[in-house]
């Protein structure tokens, strides 16, 4: 009989096939959608220099859901220029990843911060682990097993990458990387927030 991990721990590799479906582009990066409370999320930025999954106070607002459902979080997110990100709380959303033949559901535990950002949600290496996925800039896709044994294949979507990029130019938005600090002796738990990439200079 086997076990969950063994049926999770499958080679996922990129081929030349995976290639013959994607346009030609200047580094792009993985922008996937994925169903969270029964709706459907785009512009997900699959962001493995972020150690925290992301989701902006947009997109909660969007779901529609309450803020009864946050946990606090004691710490605070700051950026290399010192500015200060508010943290509205985490919570656990059931995260469902899909290509139409296959897919899979885990609950991600979200970070909720009050930031403007071109994306709705970052998945950050914590989802990424768990997932035992693996994504390619190159070929544009993200892969990650399901609980048979299949391969999930999620296209990025390029044209949403577009649209992700001319609105951050309108709007002057950026993309953070979440960086959680351990807790210090004092009990205050902190954490650090890099600009990963400054869309406005792209």
């Amino acid at each position: 009989m086997l076990l969950v991990d063994d049926v999770l721990d499958i080679d996922l590799t990129f081929t030349r096939v995976d290639l013959q479906d994607i346009v030609p582009h200047d580094n792009d990066p993985v922008v996937i959608s994925v169903v969270i409370a029964g709706r459907k999320v785009h512009r997900v930025l699959v962001h493995q220099g972020s150690s925290a999954d992301v989701m902006f106070w947009s997109t909660f607002n969007k779901l529609q859901l309450s803020p009864d459902q946050l946990r606090p979080y004691t710490g605070c997110l700051y950026g290399f220029a010192g500015d200060q990100v508010e943290v509205r709380g985490h919570l656990e959303l059931r995260t469902t990843f899909t290509d139409s033949f296959a897919s899979r559901t885990e609950n991600i535990r979200y970070m909720v911060v009050n930031a403007p950002s071109a994306y709705n949600i970052l998945l950050g290496r914590p989802a990424l682990n768990r997932l035992r996925s693996a994504a390619s800039t190159r070929h544009m896709k993200m892969k990650l097993p399901d609980l048979s044994g299949k391969v999930i294949v999620i296209k990025s979507d390029q044209q949403e990458v577009k649209r992700s990029y001319e609105n951050s130019l309108k709007t002057k938005r950026r993309v953070f990387t979440v960086i959680e600090r351990p807790p210090s002796g004092n009990g205050d738990t902190r954490a650090g927030v890099s600009h990963a990439e400054n869309t406005r200079e792209r």
